[in-house]
């Protein structure tokens, strides 16, 4: 089973979002990945010193909860996102990935 946790807004300081997102939907997270199920966690477009956390919150969890996948998407168009999670759905072997759709100019 796979699941798609879809976050629409978090604050726009780094430091802040982190926070944020541990204290309304890191237990969520969790909880489904214990319970055996994949996720993809669908995250608001963000400025690049939001990498970091996103990059070790999709890493750590991927650890810690193998074989269950876990994969975050930041961006906006929904066109893209869609067509992300079918394919994250879809390989077996992805886990622990943390990708960016490209932002339109």
């Amino acid at each position: 089973m796979h699941e798609l946790l879809r976050i629409e807004t978090l604050p726009d300081a780094a430091l802040d979002a982190a926070a944020a997102f541990t204290r309304e939907y890191l237990t969520s997270a969790r909880e489904t990945l214990a319970g055996g199920a994949d996720l993809t966690i669908v995250l608001p477009g963000a400025p690049y010193d939001h990498r970091d956390w996103r990059r070790a919150l999709a890493r750590d969890l991927a650890r810690a909860h193998a074989p269950a996948r876990i994969n975050i998407i930041a961006g906006s168009d929904d066109l893209r996102i869609s067509a992300t999670a079918d394919y994250l759905a879809k390989a077996a072997g992805v886990t622990g990935q943390y990708l960016e759709m490209a932002r339109d100019e």
